[in-house]
């Protein structure tokens, strides 16, 4: 089992259904509409609900900023790479995360992954942070809604997606394209680096194009959830500036240009 805590993570294991909930405690101090809200939730899904005082769900959560709740839930499944393989838009876009150990930084690109619409995210199984109460609690609850793939190796899943025609995009401040000049319209994955080096050397190298964020200032790299979720949300713009045109039939030059050209990568 294994424990999820604050509102918002909270209400997210609730609405989405992944996953079973064994019970919510709730602090007997806090009385608002919010966790009220909550409580009804959990007494429609059946999910027994009772109530500690505030210093119980402290030693429970192992920090203070529970909000005033914490469930006992289920350990999160994962999915297939296969699974999150299927496009539920017109291309596939998914997230591939090379090391990041930081579960904060975790719970923020699983929450920018939800929201640019990303199909899904794949992680490694060593030397990677997992899914735990801290990356759900950062992600703002948005965890429980992406799906995720663990694989034993990185690189033979990115081969995998090669083979099926997925593009790897690998971001790395040593790349030689701009993030916003690449043609997302397409099936691909980004792939992002670890906090401290980036990019492992055979993933950059299974990489078919590594893309920079152009820095104006002296430091020369961002973090890494701010640097993916610039780029997730520009495929996003992309897409959905494709869908635009779509249904009202216009195009440019460029795009029929675009089209029409071969795509060429570093393992061409």
């Amino acid at each position: 089992m294994q424990l999820l805590y604050g509102l918002h993570p909270v209400e997210e294991a609730i609405r989405s259904g992944n996953r079973r909930l064994e019970s919510v405690v709730v602090a007997r101090q806090r009385q608002d509409a919010r966790l009220k809200s909550i409580v009804e939730s959990c007494h429609a899904a059946g999910v027994p609900v009772r109530l500690e005082p505030k210093e119980q769900l402290t030693r429970m959560a192992r920090t203070d900023a529970h909000q005033g709740v914490v469930a006992v839930v289920a350990e999160r499944g994962y999915s297939s790479l296969e699974e999150i393989s299927q496009p539920r838009g017109q291309h596939l876009f998914l997230l591939a995360l090379d090391g990041i150990e930081d579960p904060h930084n975790l719970g923020a690109l699983l929450r920018s992954a939800d929201g640019a619409g990303a199909d899904g995210v794949v992680l490694p199984e060593r030397r990677a942070a997992g899914v735990n109460a801290t990356v759900v609690k950062t992600s703002a609850g948005a965890a429980e809604h992406v799906r995720i793939a663990r694989v034993t190796n990185l690189v033979r899943a990115l081969e995998e997606l090669k083979r099926q025609n997925v593009w790897c995009v690998g971001l790395d401040e040593r790349g030689t394209q701009d993030y916003d000049a690449f043609d997302y319209r397409c099936n691909c994955v980004l792939v992002l680096g670890g906090e401290g080096g980036g990019l492992h050397g055979l993933t950059q190298r299974t990489c078919d194009h590594l893309l920079r964020i152009p820095m104006a200032g002296q430091v020369s790299s961002l973090n890494v959830s701010v640097a993916g979720a610039i780029v997730m949300f520009e495929a996003a713009r992309q897409r959905r500036a494709a869908v635009a045109v779509s249904a009202t039939g216009e195009s440019t030059v460029n795009d029929a240009a675009q089209s029409k050209r071969p795509r060429k990568g570093l393992g061409s």
